[in-house]
């Protein structure tokens, strides 16, 4: 035990004393006299060398998100709360509102150009089929079972499936360890980080608990036929995406005021504002419980419930799920539902036109596909 503590403060006195001290590389018995050494307390001569290895580490998020995932913790001080300055806030409040409006005419566009490719895709389906006739009968063959199961999901389904693809995509990032460091910064949501606005986003497509992701993929797999019936592909995009940047800023504030600061992650705010959606749309409608179907409930009770639970959690600081997230999600649901589609989706007939006008190069009858309200 002696010599492990000698070894310790040579590395940290230099090289010149360990030659001058070492003979036939043994350790002679009166090293300490010799040398001119006091042996050095053990506990002291560890922490200094801790501090060493030990990179800086001042981003409270990342320090916070490693405590509560078990992941290799690089600092071992509680980090400083940050000010409660909402001046902070200043550049997510613009972000937000920039990606909404984004999102929105995207939406238009992206629905402008598919009701253009319809024909097309129509004529293309029918010499593929023709096609299909005329080539030789294939059994077993995995590319076509596969195409057959795209083919039997609903239009709903299939964007959803998307979803789930890149939520399970950045799943796995989080097991990589040297993503560690990126996914805390740039997929966990926190206004004591650095780095806020991206995450608003990213965060909604990231998940670091299995359960944690299968519980809203279910969740949204559930209600993607009937949202997406009722408001178009390309409508829900733009509202699954705007709520998750939404809640997020939502959760900003509520932790800026507070005070009670951490990482936040997962699609739980976008996917409360597609369930308070379809739930404010068809109040009647029947919902059960996965685990308990036998016991079922309207779809306007249910969101009675979720909002007064989500609205105690805020109130009396739960920390178990991000109440302010989930509320600010559902408020942007039923929101969009009796006053956003009207001002928002029912007026994008101008925009739609300019980018027509664009497509034909300023030609006449711009207005042909602009397409109608879904």
């Amino acid at each position: 035990m002696a010599w492990r503590n000698y070894s310790v403060v040579l590395r940290l006195t230099g090289d010149h004393v360990t030659r001058s001290c070492v003979k036939g590389g043994r350790w002679p018995h009166s090293f300490q006299q010799r040398c001119g050494f006091r042996k050095a307390a053990r506990k002291p001569e560890i922490k200094k060398v801790e501090e060493e290895l030990v990179p800086p580490h001042t981003e409270s998020s990342e320090s916070t998100v490693n405590r509560r995932t078990s992941t290799p913790s690089l600092d071992h001080q509680p980090p400083p709360s940050p000010p409660r300055a909402f001046s902070r806030l200043l550049k997510p409040l613009v972000f937000t509102v920039g990606f909404t409006g984004c999102s929105f005419g995207t939406a238009a566009i992206w629905q402008y150009e598919s009701l253009k490719s319809r024909v097309q895709s129509y004529f293309d389906e029918i010499r593929a089929d023709w096609l299909e006739k005329l080539r030789p009968q294939k059994r077993g063959d995995v590319r076509k079972e596969i195409n057959q199961w795209w083919s039997s999901l609903s239009e709903g389904q299939k964007t959803v499936a998307g979803i789930i693809a890149v939520n399970a995509v950045v799943f796995c990032c989080w097991r990589i360890p040297s993503l560690q460091r990126s996914m805390i910064k740039y997929f966990t949501a926190n206004p004591a980080s650095k780095t806020l606005c991206a995450p608003m986003l990213l965060s909604t497509f990231s998940h670091y608990s299995f359960f944690h992701m299968a519980a809203n993929m279910y969740v949204l797999w559930s209600f993607s036929s009937s949202a997406i019936s009722m408001l178009g592909r390309e409508q829900f995009m733009a509202v699954y995406l705007s709520a998750g940047v939404i809640s997020s800023f939502v959760s900003y504030v509520s932790k800026m005021a507070t005070g009670r600061f951490g990482p936040s992650l997962g699609a739980s705010g976008a996917i409360m504002a597609i369930l308070a959606a379809v739930c404010t749309k068809m109040p009647e409608a029947k919902l059960a419980i996965i685990f308990l179907p036998m016991f079922t409930f309207t779809a306007g009770n249910a969101l009675k419930a979720i909002i007064a639970m989500d609205t105690a959690g805020v109130v009396l600081g739960w920390k178990f799920f991000d109440h302010a997230a989930h509320l600010g999600g559902s408020i942007f649901g039923i929101w969009y539902i009796l006053f956003g589609h009207e001002l928002i989706w029912k007026n994008r007939e101008p925009f739609v036109k300019i980018w027509h006008d664009l497509r034909t190069r300023g030609g006449p009858g711009g207005g042909g596909d602009r397409g109608g309200a879904v």
